[in-house]
């Protein structure tokens, strides 16, 4: 009980900030500051935690008598300290004056130090609940009402019960793990909505001993009206003695159901739910899709965070942060410690430009970040990785946070930044994107993890760059609900709700199942009559549609509807012109895939996910399916289908036919049983391939990738050759895959073709990368890397490697320049491979890592020394690889071969080249190349 005397202040003016100390809060002497503020403090402020500074106006709200009101606007700070600052939100406070009571109502409207530049965020929908509890529960600077108080809400159950402990738990975090809720049939919490747009929901669990329930194995199944949040979660199966889950979804409607779902014969329970209102622009509807795709519709999905991180700096909790978000320390994280220094700025050195508030990201996180240790140092790792474990079968969305607080002069920290082993920005200077040093600035990112129980995000110094650094500041990891809007799992809603809760809703679905039947049955019979009619036309003159949005990229197919519709389909593109195959009814592709099962899935990409497949007869398929919400994705989807339309060989994939219904883009591929190529080499517990096995793949690679640069009247260039575009059949042949970065080459009279950079770092031509000149030779140059890639079976790009080995071209190049290559192979290969046809590869290999392209070989000449690197290899001689005039080795004769003159060379005439079928030799020994444009030699 605080007794302070009435205010001196006149009704309804407030005070000037009078800054105060902590001495002057505790001296004897009366304050300068109106007793109720001081009485305000010392209610929120243990002794220990009295803030360093603090200021404050007071305004006289008028009342009856010795009953009166003030509003109390408090801002508070200890720069020392960001866990002794506070951002305290609005409430209700009662102080005695004069033996009476008074309300005070605070609000706090700024950051923890003086600042007037923002107002802190105020959510219209605040709801704290302590589950359970039979009093209100203060925490970090909040108050948890007893869930059995709130009026703005409803519990519905008939079959539920509270905990309590008697005692704490200096264990817990916090105190709203003493209570609890529990069911033993569905429940839900329905919250009143006041206003649309995304929410936070935020779950506290703690299984509470000794509560005559065994609730450590009870499974966790918890829904919102359109996501899954949680599904059979059981503390059993973790290592956490306590969780808490934070989840940001957008609600559209006057209220939101939380509903709870024990498993038959079980039960359910929650310890504190928070929903509360986040501001309309926290996460933008569009991102960057790793390693270089835009990805929209994230409006439209539901986000759960797992990790956020405060670099360099200490932890946040919920009173530092105006959403009350909590960011963690980053050095748990960190792969190697010794790669990153700490580094820190003063809190007002922040400059916070338009478009980034303190709702993005507090100062306390800009402030700080993680810095580059010693690059020189070589026993220090290259870049700074952060590694986190990840559920592969889901993407992430990933906000970083930069601030250049360690540069002295513009323009002189300049790094890249990656995700996985694929760059996300390239060159990255903060000072020249906002003009100013200790700007706030932020990117958000979409990948998923490759099939991999990991992710890693790293920072690196250009190699550009005058000095070697890199920073980062902050990060927020988020997992993206998938297709059946889970976060948990594959199953959606509708699979995991009850029928007895679907049942309050029949008599309203029978309602409108009536007034719109006569509606419905004449619209379906209008569209049926539409559909036979487009069918028919279709079928008269020979032209397949496929709906793919179009948004005015350069990849025209042959023509463009632009007709809209009100019922949402996108934009048409005709495929008259080209030749698919087969076409597909959806439901084909629908019981083919077993509904899109997630289990079935090969991978993800930018255009979208790719499934396996079974047809009717047993055919076993790869089915494409394009992403409407990926406009990078589509237009290579367009591209793909314009390559795929005109090329036919033995070692590209084969496009076996399409489906265009019910605005699908989807592609259906000869199944490729064995995968990537990149799954053989290492981060599986595949066999380990042979020398042999990994020659034949590279020799097949290099006849796909020669045929697309001569077999046709203008060469294609691939633009992304890499090991995963290399796939295997069940006999592992390899094929070459993925032609959505593809492009045509240049024309007889061209020596390049001008273009913007496209394709996937580790593998780019640096020459194409410095002049945006694209040639064949830049494929020479990917697949240079996937020969090294294969030989010593790691990554093209690891971050995690100390520097001299985070680029395998780089490191593989010093080794075989010095003669040892042998050291670097895979270890599965020691002592299995002929010295003679080594050294003949690493050969090959280096000529294709020439760093200007005039210096490397066409796709022919590669392919001509693989295919004698594997004749080396399937004998026992260690004759000198280099001398060509060999002849016979231990028995078996070898044709005179040379790299041909293209001037010996020319096109038959009139053979039309645009659609033409290479056979595939049938001895190595034999002429190796069919050649139809002499430019590949």
């Amino acid at each position: 009980m605080i007794e302070v005397g009435p205010p001196s202040r006149s009704k309804g003016l407030p005070t000037d900030l009078i800054p105060q100390t902590k001495r002057a809060a505790d001296s004897k002497r009366k304050p300068s500051l109106d007793p109720p503020q001081t009485a305000v403090l010392r209610r929120i402020f243990p002794p220990e935690q009295f803030p360093d500074h603090y200021a404050a106006r007071s305004y006289d709200l008028g009342g009856r008598g010795r009953r009166r009101f003030f509003r109390i606007e408090l801002q508070v700070s200890s720069p020392s300290s960001p866990e002794r600052s506070t951002n305290i939100k609005s409430r209700e406070i009662r102080v005695l004056t004069s033996m009476r009571l008074i309300c005070l109502l605070l609000a706090i409207p700024a950051f923890f130090i003086l600042d007037a530049s923002f107002a802190a965020f105020a959510p219209i929908d605040n709801y704290l609940l302590a589950c359970g509890a039979s009093q209100n529960v203060s925490f970090q600077g909040q108050v948890f009402l007893p869930d059995s108080q709130e009026s703005a809400f409803s519990l519905g159950t008939s079959a539920d019960g509270v905990f309590s402990s008697s005692s704490s738990n200096s264990a817990l975090p916090s105190p709203i793990y003493q209570s609890l809720r529990f069911f033993t049939q569905p429940a839900h919490y329905n919250f009143d909505i006041r206003q649309e747009g995304r929410h936070w929901i935020r779950l506290y669990f703690y299984p509470i001993p000794n509560s005559g329930h065994d609730l450590v194995s009870a499974p966790l199944t918890v829904v919102t009206d359109e996501f899954v949040l949680m599904n059979n979660f059981t503390f059993k199966n973790s290592n956490s003695t306590y969780m808490f889950k934070e989840y940001l979804v957008n609600v559209t409607s006057d209220s939101l159901a939380l509903t709870f779902i024990p498993a038959n014969g079980s039960i359910s329970f929650v310890n504190g739910i928070e929903v509360i209102s986040a501001p309309d622009g926290l996460i933008y509807d569009q991102a960057l899709a790793v390693p270089n795709a835009p990805f929209s519709g994230i409006s439209a999905l539901g986000l759960e965070t797992m990790y956020r991180l405060n670099m360099g700096g200490p932890l946040l909790t919920p009173l530092n942060d105006s959403l009350g978000r909590t960011w963690e320390n980053d050095a748990k994280y960190l792969h190697v410690n010794s790669s990153a220094v700490k580094v820190s700025a003063e809190l007002d050195s922040i400059n916070y430009p338009d478009g980034v508030t303190i709702e993005t990201a507090p100062r306390w996180v800009y402030a700080t970040a993680e810095a580059m240790g010693d690059p020189n140092v070589t026993d220090l790792n290259f870049n700074i990785t952060w590694v986190f474990s990840v559920d592969p079968s889901f993407q992430y969305l990933i906000r970083l946070h930069f601030c250049d607080i360690v540069s002295k002069a513009l323009n002189t920290l300049v790094f890249n930044v990656y995700v996985n082993s694929d760059i996300a920005i390239a060159s990255l200077d903060l000072s020249s994107l906002k003009s100013d040093l200790s700007v706030p600035y932020y990117k958000d990112f979409v990948a998923n993890s490759n099939g991999s129980n990991t992710m890693t995000v790293s920072v690196g110094p250009d190699t550009m760059a005058d000095f070697s650094n890199a920073i980062l500041n902050g990060l927020e990891f988020m997992k993206i609900s998938n297709d059946a809007k889970s976060l948990d799992g594959t199953s959606a809603v509708k699979d995991l709700l009850p029928d007895s809760l679907s049942s309050k809703n029949k008599l309203g679905l029978v309602i409108g199942v009536v007034l719109g039947s006569l509606i419905g049955i004449s619209a379906a019979i209008l569209c049926y009559f539409c559909f036979v009619i487009r069918r028919r036309k279709a079928s008269s003159n020979n032209q397949p549609w496929l709906p793919l949005p179009f948004y005015g990229n350069s990849h025209s197919i042959s023509k463009v509807s632009t007709t809209s519709h009100k019922s949402g389909t996108a934009s048409c593109i005709s495929l008259a012109s080209t030749n698919l195959g087969r076409v597909f009814m959806f439901q084909e592709i629908f019981d083919a895939t077993n509904r899109f099962d997630e289990s079935l899935l090969l991978g993800v990409g930018g255009f979208g996910k790719v499934y396996k497949g079974t047809l009717e007869d047993g055919t076993r398929v790869a089915v494409k399916r394009g992403n409407p919400r990926s406009e990078q994705g589509i237009a290579e989807f367009q591209t793909e289908i314009e390559m795929l339309s005109k090329l036919r060989h033995r070692h590209l994939v084969s496009l076996i036919g399409y489906c265009d219904e019910r605005s699908e883009m989807i592609l259906v591929y000869e199944y490729m049983a064995n995968g990537p190529l990149r799954s053989h080499l290492y981060g599986t517990n595949l066999q380990s391939l042979s020398w042999r096995q990994r020659l034949e793949i590279c020799i097949g690679a290099a006849r796909g990738l020669h045929y697309l640069h001569t077999g046709a009247a203008q060469s294609i260039i691939h633009r992304d050759v890499k090991t995963t575009n290399i796939l295997l059949d069940e006999n592992f042949v390899a094929k070459v895959a993925d032609f959505g970065l593809s492009k045509a080459g240049p024309a007889i009279d061209q020596t390049h073709v001008s273009t913007a950079v496209k394709g996937s770092f580790g593998y780019l031509d640096p020459e194409y990368f410095r002049r945006q000149q694209l040639t064949e030779k830049s494929d020479v140059y990917s697949f240079g890397v996937v020969l090294m890639e294969v030989l010593c079976a790691r990554p093209a790009l690891n971050p995690v490697l100390p520097r001299e080995q985070v680029n395998i071209a780089e490191w593989a190049m010093a080794w075989q320049k010095k003669g040892m290559l042998e050291k670097i192979l895979d270890p599965a290969l020691a002592g299995k491979i002929n010295p003679a046809s080594l050294k003949k590869y690493g050969d090959a290999a280096e000529k294709c890592l020439a760093d200007q392209g005039v210096d490397r070989p066409s796709m022919g000449d590669v392919l001509w020394n693989l295919e004698y690197a594997l004749q080396l290899e399937e004998t026992s001689s260690l004759a000198d690889p280099d001398d060509n005039s060999i002849r016979s080795i231990s028995g078996i004769l070898l044709p005179h071969m040379e790299p041909l003159d293209p001037s010996s060379l020319s096109m038959a005439e009139g053979v039309n080249a645009s659609t033409v079928d290479i056979p595939e030799d049938a001895t190595t020994s034999a002429v190796f190349s069919q050649l139809v444009n002499p430019r590949g030699r």
